[in-house]
């Protein structure tokens, strides 16, 4: 006898309502917990034959049916195989939407500088809410486990954790479920001592993975990886007389050299609004720029989103004399069609 589909998700539906209740589980209940509409004579049999197989037990005459070791081994297992199965759709996805982003703002920056006729540059977008999704801890060996953690925005990191004993399926289950229910939605400065003293509790002998995977978090959402800048259009830069002499052209590239130079210019706090507080737009003119190295020039910044707390900024860099009234138009214009492409609503 064979488990097919049909058995196991009457299994399935055992002992979800065993666990919720505590009481043997009848046919009759079943059929309220199954998608199949089946009549309760069918679901008896199918009872029966789960019986026979080992994996649900009658406890006494005319009561109804609990799991057995075996029925919970192949509930978990199948649970884990499900999740792990979930978590590879999501990494497939996600890195799919990665190509076609750095795609996209590799076009981006190169059309910008083409139209504009100046120099452009795009930060690839870091997520801005820095909280916790989920964690799934997978077994790589004996003793070393694989964390993936997902943060607000589906960005995904991946820790390698060694441990010095290893744990069964059953026990990554319940860790996995600790984790998840203590910590999906917060971020690093709420997970406090008192928290990580009351999951070590209960994660009783395992708590040293605990205390690694709660390591690995605060390390993913504190670290301050190097930004990522495109830059296009450097050369539309020297089309100007006041930008093109010794001097300045060196200046100018050794900054469009730099990409923690840029990213400091691009997300910079000086200078003043150019269209009002909100509007994700600014201007910076001369010596109002950051740089030393950009005080004969001006540059327009805009603010991009992308959803899911996915935020970059694009720069335009000229001369002084650049056409703001253009520029500006630009770059409210692509923030309007990335917001259509998106979908970011309005907060």
């Amino acid at each position: 006898m064979e488990m097919d589909e049909r058995k196991a998700k009457i299994l399935q539906a055992i002992i979800r309502n065993y666990l919720e209740t505590g009481e043997p589980v009848g046919s009759r209940t079943i059929s309220k917990y199954t998608d199949l509409n089946l009549s309760s004579a069918t679901i008896r049999n199918e009872m029966a034959d789960l019986e026979e197989m080992g994996y649900i037990v009658q406890p006494h005459t005319s009561a109804g049916r609990i799991p057995t070791d075996k029925g919970y081994r192949f509930y978990v297992d199948t649970m884990m195989e499900a999740k792990e199965q979930e978590l590879a759709e999501v990494k497939d996805v996600l890195l799919q939407r990665q190509d076609r982003l750095e795609d996209m703002l590799r076009s981006l920056v190169k059309y910008l500088a083409k139209d504009t006729q100046y120099a452009t540059m795009i930060t690839a977008p870091s997520v801005q809410k820095n909280r916790l999704k989920f964690v799934q801890l997978s077994r790589v060996d004996e003793h070393s486990y694989l964390a993936v953690i997902v943060m607000e925005g589906n960005i995904i990191k991946n820790r390698l954790l060694a441990v010095e004993e290893a744990v069964d399926d059953e026990t990554l289950l319940k860790l996995n479920m600790l984790l998840n229910t203590q910590l999906s939605g917060m971020a690093v400065q709420e997970i406090n001592l008192s928290m990580i003293s009351r999951m070590k509790t209960q994660a009783g002998i395992h708590s040293d993975i605990i205390s690694n995977v709660i390591d690995a978090v605060g390390e993913v959402i504190a670290e301050d990886e190097d930004l990522q800048v495109y830059t296009s259009g450097t050369d539309n830069i020297f089309r100007y007389p006041e930008l093109a002499d010794q001097q300045n052209a060196s200046q100018l590239i050794s900054a469009f050299e730099e990409k923690q130079l840029l990213g400091n210019l691009l997300t910079g706090e000086t200078g003043e609004d150019g269209e009002g507080p909100g509007t994700g737009i600014q201007v910076y003119i001369g010596g109002e720029n950051a740089s030393q190295s950009m005080k004969d020039c001006s540059v327009v910044t805009a603010t991009y989103e992308l959803g899911d707390g996915l935020r970059g900024t694009i720069g335009i860099v000229g001369p002084r004399r650049m056409d703001y009234d253009k520029v500006v138009g630009t770059l409210k214009t692509l923030q309007t069609k990335l917001d259509d492409i998106y979908g970011r609503k309005e907060e």
